[in-house]
């Protein structure tokens, strides 16, 4: 029966997360595809991609107080709870995208609206990444955490290819004239039929052990957000450090690379959304197995190769980009995610572990969503400035130093000690052991 709990947990997490990253990114791919023309017409094409990166990154600006409101929820309420709540938010705002008018229509309100819905769409993902995570991750043995996490962090990959494929699906089914007009609400619009089948599987799963534990025990946290800044500032930040490095690539690859490619380099738009999209289905196939080594081979160290393999491969990635090879280019962007795979399948031990169950959710989710505000939101806005300004090595450059800084985040958590024991039968409670043996140990 355990067994069976355990596997509905993943399942939910997994479902979940491919559900509300699918809902999230597509958003990316119609900022740089179809929003400039649609919603700032009388701009030039340049301002016009950085105003429609501007609305993009609104969605990050706002997932702190996500992460706070739903981050409060999970740690007073429960695992479950949260994530209900969280993708009836993400449902509201993606259909309500797929509904607003164009400037030519509504004039400003079009943008107002845009705007509106993008935090709406923000505040419901900042509370899923952390009750995704825990929901695969509080329930079962300690030693094959990271291999369970890695499933909801696949599906968030996966998202971004299934929301590429479906604006490519759509876009080859009619007009350049219709697709601006209509076809690009279709994806959104049919969001509510997923939403609708992630809330039937989330709405069957159980509680996880851990969190019940806590209740049994008495020790649910009465101010967890509170007793989080109190206690785990130091964690929350080198934890939104630790995510910037792995999100500032990954949204130059998938997001920036669709106005690079299309305006830059003169690629076609289905071309590129189907290079996106077999990237991020190539590395969220590698997840799983990255995860399961990390889980024998240690996390932190994982995480650190990676960072070094995305800092390398970003040079290389531009300058054949650049260069206009015909074979080379395709490659690239097919591999671009692969590397920072190594990143993504083992970040979410590195960052629940390093806060106490009862604020875990708080602190996690705060953590991540900060590196959404410090790189994911801005990267885009900010390779567009690079490249205008001085070149794509400059970008190149960006990423690089940003890994640095996750590679000294990673080892100053280390440093801290911060680890705690993944929720388990053996492992519950177990939070006494010395710093030393909690370094050897990942």
């Amino acid at each position: 029966m355990i067994q069976n709990d355990i596997k509905r947990s993943v399942i939910a997490s997994t479902a979940g997360a491919a559900i509300e990253w699918y809902d999230f990114m597509l958003y990316g791919a119609a900022a740089a595809l179809v929003f400039p023309r649609l919603f700032f017409p009388h701009a030039s094409p340049v301002t016009g991609i950085l105003l429609a990166f501007s609305t993009y990154f609104v969605g990050f600006l706002v997932r702190p107080m996500g992460a706070a409101i739903f981050g409060h929820v999970g740690d007073r309420f429960g695992r479950k709870k949260s994530l209900l709540a969280t993708i009836i938010l993400m449902g509201i705002g993606t259909v309500g995208i797929g509904l607003v008018p164009s400037y030519e229509s509504a004039g400003v309100v079009g943008p107002i609206l845009l705007i509106i819905l993008r935090s709406l769409q923000g505040i419901g993902v900042g509370g899923e990444w952390g009750g995704a995570i825990l929901l695969a991750t509080e329930s079962g043995s300690r030693g094959g955490r990271g291999f369970r996490a890695s499933f909801p962090q696949a599906m968030s990959i996966f998202g971004v290819g299934v929301a590429n494929l479906a604006f490519l699906a759509v876009g080859l089914g009619m007009s350049t004239a219709d697709f601006m007009t209509w076809g690009w609400r279709i994806p959104f619009l049919a969001s509510i039929v997923l939403v609708g089948v992630g809330l039937w599987i989330r709405h069957r799963v159980p509680e996880t052990e851990e969190f019940r534990e806590l209740e049994h025990s008495g020790r649910i946290a009465r101010a967890p957000l509170i007793r989080m800044v109190r206690e785990s500032t130091p964690e929350i930040v080198l934890t939104a450090l630790l995510k910037s490095a792995e999100m500032i690539p990954v949204y130059i690859f998938i997001t920036f690379i669709l106005s690079y490619g299309t305006r830059t380099l003169s690629y076609d738009r289905n071309t590129l959304l189907l290079l996106v999209s077999l990237a991020a289905v190539i590395a969220a196939l590698t997840m799983p197995v990255i995860a399961r080594y990390g889980d024998r081979a240690g996390h932190r160290h994982v995480f650190m190769a990676g960072a070094v393999a995305v800092a390398l491969f970003t040079f290389a990635y531009f300058r054949i980009l650049d260069s206009g090879s015909a074979v080379g280019a395709p490659i690239m962007i097919v591999l671009s995610l692969v590397p920072c795979a190594a990143m993504i399948a083992v970040e979410p031990v590195l960052i629940t572990g390093s806060f106490p169950p009862e604020i875990r959710y708080s602190g996690a989710s705060l953590g991540f969503n900060l590196a959404g505000v410090i790189g994911g939101g801005p990267a885009p806005f900010v390779a567009t400035w690079l490249v205008m300004h001085v070149n794509s090595m400059a970008i190149a450059a960006y990423v690089a130093v940003f890994c640095l800084i996750g590679i000294l985040a990673a080892q100053a958590l280390s440093r801290r000690g911060a680890q705690h024991p993944a929720a388990s039968p053996e492992g519950s409670g177990r939070v006494t052991r010395d710093r030393g043996l909690l370094s050897r140990a990942r």
